[in-house]
């Protein structure tokens, strides 16, 4: 299976870039993760639990970071398994880069599964994929653009005078700005 995208994120490369391999970010954005730990220098361990068609698991498995090109790509290999349910194996290569807007990031991947999860065959195994890859995306562009942008990723309306203040009056912040105090 492969998969290619392309999302606009109006944030800074280097935030986009921040995100991308922090264990608390990247634990908000996993549908289905229940626990995420590790670092970009170690690589990530995740237990994810998730329903594809009649198979319903908990996958146990490692995400190591390569090809590092600081603040512009790299390439994320993992390995899950998920006891009878089979194993899924994959290869993503992700890039940054700057825009007027904040920063494109584009995506491809490769993905094998095996195991029960093969059996389904590859119609609801492609579907299933796209389904996880949109759900991350969007919440992983929601968590770094900061309160507010969900509403805007998923198209709904946005009031003005919500849009402009947080509860306590002050601007909207993003991940790392609400990390830093930036």
């Amino acid at each position: 299976m492969e998969m290619k995208d392309t999302r606009e994120i109006a944030a800074p490369p280097q935030d986009v870039w921040a995100a991308l391999f922090d264990a608390d970010v990247l634990r908000q954005c996993v549908p289905g993760c229940e626990e995420l730990s590790g670092s970009r220098e170690d690589g990530f361990e995740a237990v994810v639990l998730q329903k594809v068609g009649p198979v319903k698991a908990r996958f146990k498995g490692a995400i190591k970071i390569t090809d590092i090109t600081e603040g512009e790509s790299a390439t994320l290999q993992g390995e899950g398994k998920g006891g009878a349910a089979g194993f899924a194996r994959g290869e993503a290569r992700v890039r940054l880069a700057p825009t007027e807007q904040g920063t494109q990031l584009s995506y491809e991947v490769e993905a094998k599964v095996g195991g029960k999860l093969a059996q389904l065959g590859s119609r609801i195994i492609d579907g299933f994929a796209r389904k996880l890859a949109d759900q991350f995306f969007e919440r992983f562009q929601a968590a770094v653009e900061g309160p507010g942008a969900e509403d805007a990723a998923e198209g709904a309306p946005v009031d003005s005078a919500d849009a402009d203040q947080d509860s306590d009056g002050a601007k909207p912040r993003g991940w790392l700005k609400r990390m830093t105090g930036r």
